[in-house]
């Protein structure tokens, strides 16, 4: 699936996260911080939930959750190429060993929720109140937002060319949505300009794991 729409209309508060990569005891204790309550908000992830942290597993149980929504990050690519595909090279090269070590029990649960993660959206849209947000994992590549519009699928998942630019003070605004929330490049703080904001924060090297209230 390339686009999915969500209503905000649904829950009372919305949280995006930055790449989680296996850090559910640290999401956990923001959620804690900011009194998430299950009943009536909503966490959205930019994706990567899986890979070099403690806990990936902990991260893809998420995906069975009714106030978790995420878009398909490239290390679930990774994994999914790796299972489906038996190119398993390049997910053990960028931290993919942990499903390799899992009790074999363990291992089957993951394996189960990787591969629901092929019914990943890679384009979140979500309808506010007063305005319209956009979540993917590294890029939405035009200059122009139009919801199910055809786009890169490699770019919406892999790009970096535009946070290479924003880093240089280059870039513009993408037309058709008042904001973009985006993961995918490891950062020291948040990065906003024009109308998007790269919210990887690098939490799995050591940083802290940006957690931002939309609505």
């Amino acid at each position: 699936m390339l686009y999915q729409y969500l209503n905000g209309d649904n829950w009372r508060h919305i949280y995006i996260v930055g790449d989680l990569h296996g850090c559910r005891a640290l999401l956990d204790q923001q959620l804690l911080a900011v009194r998430f309550d299950a009943q009536q908000d909503l966490l959205i992830s930019v994706g990567d939930l899986i890979d070099r942290g403690p806990d990936s597993l902990g991260c893809l149980r998420l995906l069975a959750q009714p106030w978790f929504r995420s878009v398909r990050g490239n290390h679930e690519e990774m994994a999914l190429n790796a299972l489906l595909q038996h190119e398993t090279l390049l997910w053990k090269m960028n931290g993919g060993d942990w499903f390799w070590q899992l009790r074999e029990e363990e291992r089957e649960e993951a394996q189960r929720a990787l591969m629901q993660c092929q019914t990943l959206p890679l384009i979140l849209h979500i309808n506010l109140e007063e305005r319209m947000v956009v979540v993917a994992h590294a890029d939405y590549p035009s200059s122009r937002y139009a919801f199910e519009q055809l786009v890169d699928e490699y770019q919406v998942v892999w790009g970096r060319e535009r946070i290479h630019r924003l880093q240089r003070g280059q870039g513009e605004a993408i037309a058709g949505a008042d904001a973009f929330y985006f993961g995918h490049t490891p950062l020291d703080q948040p990065l906003s300009g024009w109308n998007q904001h790269f919210i990887d924060t690098g939490a799995v090297f050591g940083n802290r794991l940006t957690l931002i209230k939309i609505q």
